[in-house]
């Protein structure tokens, strides 16, 4: 049996009929050829057929990468990854029985999203210097991710034509090739306005002058070239030092913070999961629970009697 095989044709279902991101294919892709690598020699023994292969096997795999000092969420993490692809392999009949579903994953403490203030948005917000090109190009881009909770890939992949400053709007590519119309204050699209005015003409200038291909990114590196996540991921870090904000916060975090914000402020709750894109209403919802968790908070520390 070669479970590498199946698995590539799993990772070929993915990418064709379900349009998922590069990033996503690659996280499905190192679990499950973490999984194949282990099953297959076991499953050998045993005999040849992929029915081989039973809860056991799955199970002792979790066990393995446990072993390696994951989290319970990164092993929960990898036995969605190979129920995914076990379920795959029944609906092709390539496996009579999914063995995944007598393997018990691990509980899961409920995890709330870290997110900042809105003090301390506006001082992430002001810690760019705007008189620098590079100040107002971040400036512009910090703003915009969180005025608009756009994921970080959407932020870096985002063109020309997905603005709309006559309607107030962006149209972000996001998780599996769809597209969301999200609405933008007016003070952030300024600011992008200004960027694109003042310093992108002159980045993309230098990049025809090499005679390279212009690019059509909103967002450009001062050679002209489309921002990398990480590069982004080093630039915020940077400000969030200059902000004096000691949180460990990611690009994510302030797509966090759009999401909280505007659901304690009393958005609804579908029309936060329309902006963030989410399919599922339920993945929203846990921002519901971190604005119970901040008023609770808020009033035990203001309240004469909340002590």
């Amino acid at each position: 049996m070669d479970l590498s095989t199946h698995v590539d044709a799993y990772l070929d279902h993915l990418r064709v009929e379900r349009g998922l991101a590069a990033n996503t294919l690659a996280a499905y892709a190192t679990d499950l050829r973490k999984f194949a690598a282990f099953a297959e020699p076991a499953v050998a023994r045993r005999g040849s057929g992929l029915e081989e292969l039973d809860a056991g096997d799955i199970a002792g795999f979790l066990v393995k990468v446990s072993k390696q000092g994951i989290s319970a969420r990164s092993s929960a993490r990898y036995l969605s990854s190979v129920r995914g692809f076990l379920k795959f392999l029944v609906r092709e009949r390539m496996l009579e029985a999914d063995p995944s579903v007598l393997v018990d994953g691990p509980k899961l403490a409920r995890k709330l999203p870290v997110f900042l203030t809105v003090p301390e948005v506006d001082a992430l917000l002001a810690a760019p210097d705007l008189s620098t090109s590079r100040g107002l190009r971040d400036a512009a881009m910090i703003t915009l991710m969180y005025a608009a909770g756009l994921r970080v890939s959407e932020l870096v992949e985002l063109r020309m034509g997905d603005l709309d400053f006559v309607r107030g709007t962006v149209t972000p590519l996001g998780k599996g090739g769809k597209r969301r119309i999200i609405p933008v204050a007016e003070p952030a699209l300024a600011l992008v306005r200004r960027y694109l005015d003042e310093v992108r003409p002159g980045t993309v200038t230098a990049l025809e002058q090499r005679g390279d291909k212009p690019t059509d990114h909103v967002f450009v590196s001062p050679r002209g070239g489309a921002l990398t996540r990480m590069g982004f991921f080093k630039n915020l870090r940077g400000y969030l030092l200059r902000a004096g904000i000691a949180k460990k916060i990611s690009p994510h975090k302030l797509r966090h913070s759009f999401a909280t914000h505007l659901v304690t402020r009393g958005a609804d709750l579908r029309a936060v999961q329309t902006m963030l894109g989410h399919v599922n209403v339920t993945t929203t919802e846990i921002y519901t629970h971190v604005a119970r968790d901040h008023v609770r908070r808020a009033h035990a520390e203001a309240h004469p009697r909340g002590r």
